[in-house]
């Protein structure tokens, strides 16, 4: 059974009073909370655009040492050929080595070989000095398109006549730069 609520009725006394509030029901969105949230969302875009540039910048991504192994071999060919050659001499034929060096060492490199190599070349004839040098091991720190960072390890095995064979460890930080096709040596410093 159904229980009815009389309307009220008309009276003077109600003409005058405010009408109801209205019920509650979904409200119209406000144009400045719409705003707020396109800016949120765009500063939300911004921040990850600056993020993936920040990883994509990262000096890391730009190493070939890293991802490109052919090019990485190539380098630690060239530059433990290189190293092989102008540190390996004997007391007869020192020219052969200079000459080589020539071709193979650049920049600050060349002239600090120039330098001590001409002492080199005395002692070798004097002390009938024969001078072996074998890459030990290689690898490239850092590999960019015209640049290589390595680090090399070597083995040099000294003779002079009338004793025994000795031989020396060494380590070396070596920068190399392509150069017309070819990886050449422009520093080298001792470890």
């Amino acid at each position: 059974m159904r229980t009815l609520i009389p309307a009220p009725r008309s009276s003077p006394e109600n003409h005058d009073a405010p009408p109801p509030p209205p019920e509650a029901g979904p409200r119209a969105p406000r144009p400045w909370a719409a705003l707020v949230l396109v800016l949120a969302l765009l500063a939300c875009a911004a921040g990850l655009l600056v993020r993936a540039q920040a990883l994509t910048g990262d000096p890391a991504l730009r190493n070939r040492a890293l991802s490109d192994t052919a090019a990485t071999s190539r380098v630690v060919a060239e530059v433990g050929g290189a190293l092989t050659r102008v540190f390996s001499y004997g007391h007869g034929d020192t020219a052969t080595t200079r000459q080589a060096a020539r071709g193979l060492l650049a920049g600050k490199a060349a002239r600090q070989y120039e330098a001590l190599f001409g002492q080199v070349e005395q002692r070798a004839a004097q002390q009938r000095l024969t001078l072996t040098t074998h890459v030990v091991r290689a690898g490239v720190t850092r590999l960019g398109d015209h640049d290589a960072h390595l680090l090399v390890f070597l083995d040099q095995v000294a003779q002079r006549a009338g004793k025994p064979a000795t031989t020396v460890a060494a380590q070396l930080s070596v920068v190399a730069e392509l150069r017309d096709g070819r990886w050449r040596i422009v520093d080298i410093r001792s470890r």
